[in-house]
């Protein structure tokens, strides 16, 4: 059934009695075990990702915004960043998680994110209570919203979603309230309405499992690299009852690192030939995008243009 989602226009999903992206993910979160949304930033990215088995993708704001070489600072637009969910939902049938940042402005703007949002195919967004110019979640100078103006965007963007995208909370009180602050928000956030609750830069086992204890809703955890979050497995959230871990960036720094290496032996060696082995073949690369597929489809409407002018004679 999820294949059948891919590149339909989102608004139709009702209409031809199809589940909306975001009925697949919520399905998905609410079954049993821990759901790995690994972080992508193209359409090419993500179909490898669908094709190592991963059930649903996350578009990471840091991700894109270093892709553009700009910093995690808020610095994306919203167009910039529906038109690339837009582009990855078209070429992948899993769903995908949107990192909204603040939500592109107040209230009245959280709620054309989430309709632009959901015209994107996106299955849901997070938000956060952080000012602006916002920071990456583990790193310091963050500051809050009053959770007032926060608990609004909130329920703006329910309204907004109905049932076509799920809302997702994203705190950052850790770092500047303390874990009495994450929970108290955490808390006003799911009485708010939110779908999930995504805690933040949480600083070890126990931290998580408190956040377990005391909110019902399910609940997303950010295991990054470098950040104040240390190492743990997938096997690990889902023994402390987490729904969703994301690794939002690994990919790209992977990538990052693997095309300044190639670069650096192109530069001192003046061919590729030492590296072919690291190198994803034509043929490999022609697979994953379905390349034959759209020369059949060429040549398809070929042989039937040819065949309509024949039959004019």
């Amino acid at each position: 059934m999820e294949e059948t989602l891919k590149g339909v226009d989102p608004g139709r999903c009702e209409e031809l009695d199809l589940p909306s992206q975001a009925d697949v993910l919520r399905k998905l979160v609410s079954g049993d075990g821990v759901i790995v949304a690994p972080g992508v930033f193209s359409p090419s990215v993500a179909k490898l990702a669908e094709r190592a088995g991963f059930r649903a993708v996350y578009f990471s704001g840091a991700g894109f915004s270093n892709l553009l070489a700009l910093p995690d600072l808020g610095i994306t637009t919203l167009s910039e960043v529906a038109q690339a969910a837009r582009q990855i939902t078209s070429r992948v049938a899993v769903p995908l998680i949107v990192d909204a940042d603040t939500g592109f402005g107040e209230a009245l703007n959280v709620a054309r994110t989430v309709e632009e949002m959901k015209g994107a195919g996106a299955a849901a967004i997070h938000i956060e209570d952080q000012v602006l110019p916002k920071r990456c979640g583990h790193l310091e100078g963050k500051e809050l919203v009053e959770v007032d103006e926060m608990v609004k965007k909130l329920v703006s963007a329910k309204q907004a979603a109905g049932s076509g995208l799920m809302i997702i909370a994203r705190t950052d009180a850790r770092a500047v309230e303390g874990m009495d602050g994450a929970l108290e928000r955490a808390d006003a956030y799911a009485k708010a309405g939110a779908d999930m609750i995504f805690p933040e830069a949480l600083e070890g086992k126990e931290e998580f499992a408190e956040m377990r204890k005391k909110i019902r809703l399910p609940l997303m955890a950010n295991m990054t690299e470098f950040g104040k979050t240390p190492y743990m497995t997938v096997e690990e959230f889902g023994a402390l009852g987490y729904n969703l871990v994301i690794f939002p960036v690994t990919a790209f720094r992977a990538m990052m690192k693997t095309v300044k290496d190639t670069f650096e032996a192109l530069k001192s060696e003046g061919t590729q030939k030492g590296i072919l082995g690291t190198l994803m073949t034509r043929n490999e690369f022609y697979d994953l995008i379905d390349y034959y597929k759209f020369e059949q489809a060429d040549e398809k409407a070929m042989r039937a243009a040819r065949a309509l002018r024949k039959g004019r004679r």
